[in-house]
Order: structure tokens, then sequence, then C-alpha cells
């Protein structure tokens, strides 16, 4: 490196360390520690063990060996459950941290029992699934709702950063938005799954079927609004297709609608509802074959 180059980094070194002052607003130096990413992921990979044991052992366990597998990944969940909760609320008790995480892991049983229902709509509500197992395996709404579901009860147990750094992990994984504060039913369904989002104040019923690109939103992003109803209501037994986009916290979709693709929806809807969009009036531009000419022609 030459003398020249090493004044530059100097240069450089010294406008980064500025800017630690200058833009103080996005530093931690002198703040709490803050819970690991690295953590919450392998918590939630204990967390997928439990839900569905045996799916990620590399070989077959006897049911003595299954205790032992299940003892130690609760002891292990645990301990990394009181780690992070105590990195996010650094104002309580070592006591209080460890009854919030023994609350999150008495859960695990119930979390279970909606898992299976969230399998059983998968494998009932997409022909193209073979069996349970591929489902469990392969199928990222699955991977978003038990994420979601989780992330939910730490949620309602008032522990901040953990519920949104799981759900982000998981958008990262399989591109479906959910914030952690959306309440959903059981049997719940996301075929395909990409670019959905479904935001705080949602509420879903059971039985829902969504599709890829849906969003379940807000009319209005003013923050002065946080604390209110944002986001809309959908009742049970809903299909909402591909690309619909259903906005406003006074919104209410009633039970059994059907939501055709490519909609848009502020304002509240019966039950047994069927909401499409007419034919469009498409133009498609056709070359000939030799390249001479180009016809035109609506459908």
């Amino acid at each position: 490196m030459t003398d020249k180059q090493d004044r530059r980094i100097a240069e450089i070194n010294k406008s980064i360390i500025d800017s630690f002052s200058n833009i103080n607003q996005i530093n931690q130096f002198a703040g709490p520690n803050l819970p690991s990413i690295a953590a919450i992921s392998s918590l939630f990979e204990i967390f997928r063990h439990l839900l569905f044991p045996g799916f990620q052992y590399e070989k077959k366990e006897n049911r003595p060996q299954i205790r032992q597998s299940v003892q130690a990944l609760i002891q292990t969940l645990f301990q990394k459950l009181t780690t992070q909760i105590t990195l996010c609320l650094n104002n309580k008790t070592e006591v209080e941290v460890q009854e919030l995480a023994l609350g999150i892991l008495q859960k695990i049983p119930i979390l279970r029992k909606k898992a299976a229902g969230d399998v059983e709509a998968a494998f009932r509500g997409d022909p193209a699934a073979k069996s349970h197992d591929e489902v469990i395996l392969s199928y990222p709404g699955l991977q978003a709702i038990i994420s979601h579901r989780l992330a939910h009860e730490i949620h309602l147990a008032g522990i901040p950063l953990i519920p949104r750094i799981l759900s982000e992990l998981l958008h990262q994984g399989t591109g479906i938005d959910i914030h952690p504060g959306a309440t959903i039913g059981d049997n719940f369904f996301i075929d395909h799954g990409t670019g959905v989002v479904i935001g705080e104040t949602a509420h879903i019923g059971e039985n829902v079927k969504i599709y890829q690109g849906v969003t379940i939103g807000a009319l209005s992003i003013r923050k002065e609004l946080a604390d209110k109803k944002r986001h809309p209501t959908i009742e049970d037994d809903v299909t909402i297709y591909a690309g619909a986009t259903i906005l406003g916290g006074k919104t209410l979709i009633g039970k059994g609608s059907v939501i055709g693709g490519n909609v848009w929806i502020t304002s509240s809807l019966p039950p047994h509802s069927v909401v499409y969009n007419r034919k469009a009036d498409y133009h498609i531009h056709s070359k000939y074959s030799d390249g001479s000419g180009a016809d035109f022609f609506s459908i």
C-alpha cells in the first residue's frame, strides 16, 4: 500500500469515527446488549425439532431415547430463551425472565396441535401435495405459519425484538412477511406464499386459505395510528387468491367469501361474497413469422 493510500485510509477511518458522534441514533456502544439474530435462529430450529419430532433426526430413536432428547432440547431452549429475553428486558429479575420463558415453553403442546391443523390444511388444500411429510419438509407457507405462531406467543408475553427477528428470519427464507402481532386462527394455509404480507393488527379466522402476493394491510401508515386497528378482519372459511389486496382496520371480509385474484378491497363484504375482476380487454401484438409485419387483436 502506498503512502497516499495510507493517508486516504486514515481519512476514511476518521470520517467513520466522527460519524459515530454525528449520527448516534444507530449506535449501541453505550447502550444495553441486544438479542442475537444467530441465537434466535438456533432457538427456532430447536422449536421445530419439538414441533415435528423425528423429521430432523439423522437416526431413529426409541421412546426412552426420545424422552432424553426432548428433555435435552427443552433445557437448551429454556437457556437460550432466558438469555435472549434478558437482553430484551434488562429491567426484569432472573426469576421473572425464567417465568416468561417457562410460559412460552408450556405453549408448545398447543402449538403442536395448531401445527397439525396447518399441515392438514395444506395437504387438503393443495392437489400437488403427495403426503403430510412433504408438507412438513418443504412447504414455505407452513414454515412461515409455525414461526408466526411462536413469534405471536412471545409477542403476547410482552417481549420485544425477538418476535420481529423471528418473523424477519422467515421472511428472508420464504418471502412471507407476517407481523407477530397478527392473530391467525387454526387450519391456516398459505399456498406458494411469495410476496404475502399480513399486518400487525390483522385478525384471520379459521380455515382460511390465501395464495401468493396477497396483502392484508393498512390504509394509512401514519405513526399516530400505531395503537389503532389498522388491518382487516378475515372471518372463517375465506379463500383469497393471488395478488389480492385488502386494506383497512374497519374492513371485514365475511365468512365463506371468495376473493379473486388481483382485486383491491377497502370496504367490508357480507358473508359468502364472491369478488372478482371482469374479463380484461387484452391487446396482443403478434409478429408474423417472417418478421415482415404485425397484426393486432383483442380478446
